[in-house]
């Protein structure tokens, strides 16, 4: 009453208090996936394959007997194993003392490696790029008005010249 206008009525209701499901469900806090506790893979533990070329070192690999220089087939079989079996677990072991350490160290790196990637590194390359902008467009005209006139002229001049190639028996 009074008014010049009607106020506008929402279909939804109040944001804060939607009537329709829809709505509500717009709103609702949505689950957010932490990637620090993301889950692992226990099974495949290099999923893209960083080192297919380096670490798949078997027995054969390293050693092996030519035709007509054989051990004893004992012998063959427990350096097999022995190779195999201290492969194994001192790998184990030393995964064990120095797996977290030099996780830690990684991680570090590669922490710092991203924060100067990212605030020193990439600022720096556009604010050379926004500067080198305008030398740019100054080079590029320069280069348009002088080196263009000469380089269309030089070539007029050498279009003219015609080259046969005579074979002399």
């Amino acid at each position: 009453q009074g008014f010049l206008y009607t106020a506008p009525v929402r279909e939804q209701g109040n944001i804060y208090k939607p009537n329709n499901k829809m709505m509500a469900d717009e709103l609702s806090e949505k689950p957010v996936h932490d990637v620090h506790t993301k889950e692992i893979d226990l099974v495949n533990r290099d999923p893209k394959h960083l080192n297919d070329d380096v670490v798949k070192i078997d027995f054969e690999d390293v050693i092996a007997e030519p035709e007509g220089t054989h051990s004893f087939d004992g012998i063959w079989k427990a350096s097999f194993t022995t190779f195999t079996v201290t492969k194994y677990w001192f790998y184990r072991l030393l995964s064990a003392i120095f797996g977290i350490p030099m996780a830690l160290i990684w991680g570090i790196y590669f922490a710092i490696l991203s924060f100067l990637h990212i605030w020193a590194v990439v600022p720096c390359i556009r604010s050379y790029l926004i500067e080198i902008q305008c030398i740019s467009r100054v080079y590029s005209i320069c280069i348009h008005t002088f080196c263009d006139p000469l380089f269309e002229a030089i070539g007029k001049v050498f279009s003219s010249i015609r080259a046969t190639v005579r074979k002399e028996i």
